[in-house]
């Protein structure tokens, strides 16, 4: 694991740890969910869901997991991480571990009888970003782990760009810059708009997975 991933791991379980996980029902269809992120090593994260409900039963079925945390006190100050990650239950393990750094769980789970219900679910392997509204220009970074291929959309100027300069007037991060007559896009201040796609004559500006 590298050292972004690591570092956006941790903020999830320390900074964020309340999270919305989506995953999709015996239908395909989505559905969403409210989880705490209980535990961050350099294996993934880990959280934990009881035997009886929906919610394990459909981890079961399909292993996989798209999460979102966020943290700020608006819009502008805000921060988020968003992930997409394969899930493997490991039962019990680590439980011991998640109660001590969670002590609220002991309100719910009070007595080791009721505990028994609980299984651990591993989150192994994902990619994901981080987005922060709180800078100037705005900041996205990507990372993976677990040996995850991450493809980080990106708007990527192509050689047909003859260096009109359009692109740069209307980009709302002005994260455009010039280089031997040709825009490069600064990926990791663009907000994803669309502009300077939209407005190029030369049409020398492409949406990209890397």
């Amino acid at each position: 694991m590298n050292a972004n991933a690591e570092k956006y791991l941790q903020m999830l379980q320390n900074e964020i740890h309340t999270v919305v996980f989506a995953t999709t029902d015996e239908n395909h269809h989505p559905v969403t969910c409210v989880i705490d992120i209980m535990l961050a090593d350099q294996n993934g994260l880990y959280f934990l869901t009881a035997k009886g409900k929906s919610f394990y039963q459909r981890l079961m079925q399909q292993p996989v997991i798209a999460l979102c945390g966020y943290k700020g006190k608006d819009t502008l100050s805000s921060q988020s991480v968003s992930l997409r990650a394969r899930v493997q239950e490991i039962g019990q393990q680590h439980l011991a571990e998640i109660f001590a750094q969670n002590p609220y769980m002991a309100q719910i789970y009070p007595t080791p009888e009721s505990r028994l219900a609980l299984r651990v679910f591993h989150i192994y392997q994902g990619s994901g970003e981080f987005f922060d509204l709180s800078q100037k220009p705005i900041f996205r970074e990507s990372f993976c782990f677990g040996a995850a291929q991450g493809a980080p959309l990106r708007f990527w100027v192509t050689p047909k760009c003859n260096g009109c300069g359009l692109c740069a007037k209307v980009c709302p991060q002005n994260c455009i810059g010039f280089y031997k007559n040709r825009a490069q896009i600064q990926p990791q201040h663009c907000l994803h708009c669309g502009r300077c796609e939209e407005i190029c004559p030369q049409h020398a500006v492409e949406r990209r997975t890397l």
